[in-house]
């Protein structure tokens, strides 16, 4: 052969293999990425916190993770999955640091915290087991924060499928926050009374919660659902077609442990009686516990959970 043709062998050759692809190697096909480890701002030791034990009336000090524990094992039942009893201390973590920095926490009592639940957070450290030992543990320090300041963490039993926005669900008065939206929630672990139920008032009762809230009326003719939040819940309920009232108010003024959700399906009103039905069971708004313990057993980690929950938050790690 001559060395005129052995060149040209040879860069025939060179030509093949670069359109072969074999000069470079093929990409892998993309993997999903794992969530971000939680932001290391870390600020401080672990703080102490005083503490109003309102069944007792003596004010406690303890440390914060201590605290944490006692609220995640009376927030939620201490054997659901580890990872949904996480998610549930970072959210008592954001709540008590929040008002702690907002507010000083309870300064009615002179304290950062209280154990009772209409001023604070529920709170049973006789509750506490190994499952919320590691869920605090394994969460330690943690919060979310929106641009840096920690959130309004709110939470609910179940959002009967769908969450609510702030104003929607608590006729929230400031601007609706940009981390809370409506989200789809998977409920379906919730039991069959909370996923669907029916309440029966007396309309003494009912005329009673609307005096609570300033809405005199001597009889009840008629109630309708007069408009719906982003989720469908009832945000406006008008009473005899002339007396508008705000559904997350009238909730609470009658019974928001009967009247489980503004998420109604239909309002009857008898002689004698008003009927609601509905789904879900709390105000709707940030983490629904149901969901969280369906996510949990989906493999679900508690960062992903909370983010799922809320909107484009920082989980920040403030002390080790």
């Amino acid at each position: 052969m001559s060395k005129k043709n052995v060149v040209s062998l040879i860069l025939l050759l060179c030509l093949c293999l670069a359109l072969a692809g074999c000069s470079q190697p093929q990409k892998k096909p993309e993997t999903p990425q794992a969530p971000a480890a939680p932001k290391q701002t870390v600020r401080q030791n672990e703080p102490d916190i005083t503490v109003f034990m309102h069944e007792t009336g003596e004010k406690k000090t303890m440390k914060m993770e201590e605290y944490i524990a006692g609220v995640v094992a009376g927030e939620m039942k201490n054997d659901w999955p580890v990872e949904a009893l996480a998610a549930q201390a970072i959210i008592a973590r954001t709540f008590t640091v929040e008002a702690i920095e907002t507010k000083g926490g309870v300064p009615e009592r002179g304290t950062q915290a209280s154990t009772d639940i209409k001023e604070f957070q529920a709170y049973n450290a006789k509750d506490i087991n190994d499952n919320v030992r590691k869920a605090v543990q394994m969460t330690r320090g943690m919060i979310m924060t929106y641009q840096g300041k920690p959130i309004k963490s709110w939470f609910h039993a179940s959002a009967g499928g769908i969450t609510a926005t702030a104003k929607e669900g608590l006729n929230y008065k400031e601007a609706e926050p940009p981390y809370i939206q409506s989200v789809q929630s998977p409920d379906d672990l919730a039991p069959d009374d909370i996923k669907n139920w029916t309440i029966i008032f007396p309309k003494e009762d009912v005329i009673a919660a609307l005096a609570k809230i300033g809405k005199k009326v001597s009889d009840i003719s008629s109630m309708e659902i007069a408009q719906k939040g982003p989720s469908g819940r009832a945000t406006v309920l008008m009473v005899n077609k002339d007396t508008e009232v705000s559904g997350p108010d009238f909730r609470v003024a009658l019974d928001s442990t009967k009247l489980k959700s503004m998420l109604l399906d239909k309002i009857e009103v008898s002689e004698e009686n008003v009927t609601f039905a509905g789904k879900g069971y709390g105000h709707g708004v940030g983490m629904s516990q149901w969901g969280a313990n369906r996510m949990a057993k989906d493999g679900k980690k508690p960062e992903e959970i909370v983010a799922h929950y809320f909107k484009g938050v920082q989980v920040e790690k403030r002390w080790n």
